[in-house]
């Protein structure tokens, strides 16, 4: 059984708290560019018929749902998330989908994923892992329930490193992302994004501990002018 720590039961009573408004205030705040960016992620997924797939930190199943979308019907689809609020969404959508026989949510932390070793041929995060208070710990729990062969794409926001587009990011993210936030939902949920993300790994970090956790062929694509950034790592052949 794995025990959060206080910092993560913190965040994880935050996100209960947004669930109702989470998906409206994506979209609006991202002006659906997040959809994108999820798409190029699910892309990067390299999944065989009958395969499966984990998509941790999965919230309201966005991610889930793209990839029971863009794979065989024979592909099983995991979503795991630490949150019931957005697991309770996440039900409300899948069953209200076509894919509701091929997506399945379990209620657990990245940090002890409650799976076989070398259970999947591919796995996901989106916009999750700065969230995961231990990640060495979740990469390395990533890395085991891979199957051989297989890819962990990670999303994840970024900061820009053009200066001029820089300040512009960084105003609408610390100030104006704030207060509309406030406005719909909880306005210390939207605080904690911009903050979360800026204590977040540069790109060439956060790729050395993927490698560090054993993945091999990792690489990073930057997004939108390096708003996020997608990470691909692959578990060598046994």
């Amino acid at each position: 059984m794995f025990n959060l720590s206080e910092k993560g039961r913190n965040i994880r009573n935050m996100f209960d708290d947004i669930a109702p408004r989470y998906d409206l205030l994506n979209r609006l705040l991202s002006m659906g560019i997040d959809r994108r960016w999820r798409r190029v992620a699910v892309g990067q997924l390299r999944i065989p018929p009958r395969g499966m797939v984990l998509d941790l930190a999965t919230g309201t199943g966005d991610v889930a749902l793209e990839i029971a979308g863009r794979t065989p019907d024979s592909v099983l689809v995991i979503g795991e998330d630490f949150t019931q609020g957005m697991l309770l969404k996440g039900r409300e959508k899948i069953a209200a989908s076509p894919y509701a026989g091929r997506i399945e949510l379990v209620n657990a932390p990245c940090e002890a994923i409650p799976h076989p070793d070398q259970t999947f041929d591919g796995i996901t995060i989106a916009f999750g892992i700065r969230n995961v208070v231990d990640r060495p710990a979740a990469l390395k729990e990533m890395y085991r329930v891979l199957k051989p062969g297989g890819r962990a794409v990670i999303l994840e926001f970024s900061t820009p490193s053009n200066p001029l587009f820089k300040i512009i990011y960084n105003t609408y993210f610390h100030r104006i992302l704030p207060f509309i936030g406030g406005l719909l939902s909880k306005r210390s949920a939207y605080k904690y994004l911009p903050d979360s993300v800026a204590a977040f790994p540069p790109q060439e970090q956060f790729s050395a501990m993927m490698t560090t956790a054993g993945f091999g062929k990792v690489r990073y694509r930057d997004l939108t002018f390096g708003i996020a950034s997608v990470y691909i790592g692959v578990r060598g052949e046994a």
